[in-house]
């Protein structure tokens, strides 16, 4: 027969175990965005990855004439190659369906929004763009390169 003590130690081991198991499904939830994204114009893919905790992405390949980072209202930055370059930058997964806080610069503006992820499918990402409210704003739909 069990004591009280073991039946205490056992419930304990069990809350424990479901605290993991739902920190793991959260972490394979959060990365479910890593990898290579196309484009909605199909013109453009993105390499989505993680560092720090924060998610982030930069352009791979793009179909574009202009090769630079030309339109920066930097002028010192207008070198920079676009392929390569970082537009995503500091986005944190909500603990449910998006990232967020985040934001993506547009090379074809030179205008930096406020961005907001959300996964449409395993295989689609809307990506929203905005200034201030989000709707007042666009969104992209992106769709995962198979390997």
């Amino acid at each position: 027969m069990k004591t009280k003590k073991d039946l205490t130690t056992t419930l304990f081991m069990l809350l424990l175990a479901i605290a993991y198991a739902n920190t793991i499904n959260a972490q394979t939830k959060a990365d479910a965005l890593l990898g290579e994204w196309l484009s909605e114009k199909k013109d453009s893919r993105f390499l989505i990855y993680k560092q720090d905790q924060k998610y982030y992405g930069k352009i791979v390949w793009g179909t574009g004439s202009d090769t630079k980072d030309s339109k920066n209202p930097n002028v010192k930055l207008r070198n920079r190659e676009l392929i390569g370059l970082t537009i995503l930058h500091d986005f944190a997964f909500d603990g449910e369906d998006a990232w967020e806080d985040g934001t993506i610069y547009d090379p074809r503006e030179g205008k930096t929004y406020t961005c907001k992820v959300t996964m449409k499918s395993d295989d689609e990402l809307n990506v929203r763009g905005y200034m201030g409210i989000s709707m007042f704003g666009r969104t992209e739909v992106w769709t995962r390169v198979k390997k």
